[in-house]
């Protein structure tokens, strides 16, 4: 397997996701992946390499990398770094698709680069604070945001060559989109496959292909991702959790909550609470 799918979910309380590069510590490597979202890679201290289509672009500080959906990256960071990362969802931009739901940005620009990163600043500011009315200010600063990416930065000249290379892991990204949207429902390989006009057999070696996992496993992981954000951010019992996003019952979600976090959900809340708990009492 040379590349893997990688799922991306918005934050909570916002139309995209935001935060701090899990490499920020240094001695880190991502393997080669892609998702359907469009990301940005901003270093605001340290340094990065980023290898898109196998070719390699270093950034440095007060640099950023924009990365298309369905293009396929990895990531290594030896050094420690403070890196901001903007994933923006796909459809965001279909009012501006160049032709068979298809938008691509490029990094041409080079006068608004100081702007995308004060924004980029401000909004990671702002969302990290969540003063009174943020999330007005952070939708205020994401919308211009969007406009100098679609104004500045978005390809025009699109080729047949652009299109027929998109083609690969769109269908797979369109399939999947379906899947987050509809993860609450018992959403059976078969039912899926029929959805889609595809052979249940075909669309299981799809997966297998071009995200490195079986269906079922990847269908889990959405589950698990929207029940770990319900965990976090309510006061939903674990058997409410389990049930709201899909999974039959409260044993079910916490075996394969434990396998990927190394925790019961019960405990995962505490400690998260505690955590919280310390942190208010450093701040006054």
């Amino acid at each position: 397997m040379e590349f893997t799918h990688e799922l991306v979910l918005p934050n909570e309380d916002l139309p995209f996701k935001i935060f701090l590069f899990e490499g920020e510590k240094g001695n880190y490597f991502r393997k080669k992946h892609w998702h359907r979202s469009i990301e940005i890679f901003a270093v605001f201290q340290g340094k990065i390499n980023f290898y898109l289509n196998n070719k390699l672009y270093p950034l440095n500080t007060e640099e950023f990398l924009l990365v298309n959906s369905n293009e396929i990256h990895s990531i290594s960071a030896a050094e420690p770094n403070k890196t901001i990362v903007l994933q923006i969802p796909f459809n965001t931009f279909e009012e501006y698709f160049t032709g068979e739901q298809f938008i691509q940005f490029v990094h041409k620009n080079i006068e608004y680069d100081t702007e995308i990163m004060r924004l980029l600043k401000k909004i990671f500011a702002t969302y990290q604070k969540k003063e009174y009315g943020y999330a007005l200010q952070v939708k205020g600063d994401y919308f211009y945001l969007l406009y100098l990416l679609v104004t500045k930065y978005r390809e025009k000249n699109v080729t047949s060559h652009m299109l027929k290379t998109n083609q690969r892991l769109n269908r797979l990204s369109v399939i999947t989109n379906y899947m987050k949207e509809n993860f609450r429902e018992k959403l059976s390989l078969s039912e899926l496959a029929k959805t889609f006009g595809y052979a249940p057999s075909y669309l299981s070696r799809m997966f297998q292909k071009y995200t490195g996992i079986n269906y079922k496993t990847y269908l889990q992981n959405i589950r698990l991702e929207y029940a770990f954000q319900e965990l976090l951010n309510s006061n939903h019992t674990i058997s409410e959790t389990a049930l709201n996003n899909g999974f039959p019952n409260s044993k079910a979600f916490s075996r394969e909550f434990q396998k990927k976090y190394g925790l019961l959900p019960s405990a995962y809340r505490k400690n998260n609470i505690e955590n919280n708990e310390k942190e208010n009492i450093k701040m006054i």
